[in-house]
C-alpha cells in the first residue's frame, strides 16, 4: 500500500507541476493581450493627434493624412486579429488549466481518502492492542485477587 501511496504522491506533484506551467502560459498570453490592447491605444492617440495636425494645416501635411490613415487603419486590422487571436488562445488555456486543475484535486482527494483510511487502519489496529493489553491486565488483577 506504500508503494500505491508514492505512485500517488508523484502523480500529484506532476499534476501540481502541469497546473503551475498552465498557469504560466496562461499568464503569458493575458500579458501579450495587455500589451496589445495597449498598443491599440497608442495608436488611437498617434491618430488624433494626426487629424489635429492635418486640420491645422491643410494645405501642407493635410494632403499626406490620407496616405496615413489608410497605413494606420490597415495595421488596426492587423492588431485586431492579433487581439481576437491572442483571446482565443487565451479561452484555450483557460480550459486546459481547469481540466489540469480538476485533474489534481482528483488526485489529491484519492490521496486524502487513501491517507485517512490508512490512518483509521493504524488507530483500529492502536485500539486493539491496547484492548489486548488492558483484557491482560484485567486478567491478572483477577488471578491475583483470586490466589490471594
Amino acid at each position: 500500500m506504500a508503494r500505491n501511496a508514492k505512485g500517488l504522491k508523484t502523480l500529484v506533484r506532476l499534476s501540481k507541476f502541469n497546473v503551475d506551467e498552465k498557469r504560466r502560459v496562461l499568464t503569458g498570453l493575458q500579458t501579450r493581450e495587455d500589451q496589445i490592447v495597449a498598443e491599440i491605444g497608442n495608436a488611437e492617440l498617434r491618430l488624433k493627434e494626426e487629424q489635429k495636425i492635418a486640420a491645422a494645416d491643410a494645405t501642407g501635411v493635410g494632403y499626406l493624412y490620407g496616405a496615413y490613415h489608410q497605413a494606420w487603419r490597415q495595421q488596426r486590422n492587423q492588431q485586431d486579429t492579433a487581439l481576437s487571436a491572442v483571446r482565443a488562445q487565451i479561452e484555450a488555456a483557460r480550459e486546459d488549466l481547469a481540466e489540469a486543475y480538476r485533474e489534481l484535486k482528483t488526485y489529491e482527494i484519492t490521496q486524502a481518502n487513501r491517507e485517512k483510511r490508512e490512518q483509521e487502519e493504524a488507530d483500529r489496529k492502536e485500539q486493539v492492542f491496547l484492548d489486548e493489553v488492558g483484557l491482560t491486565q484485567f486478567r491478572r488483577r483477577e488471578e491475583a485477587a483470586s490466589e490471594g
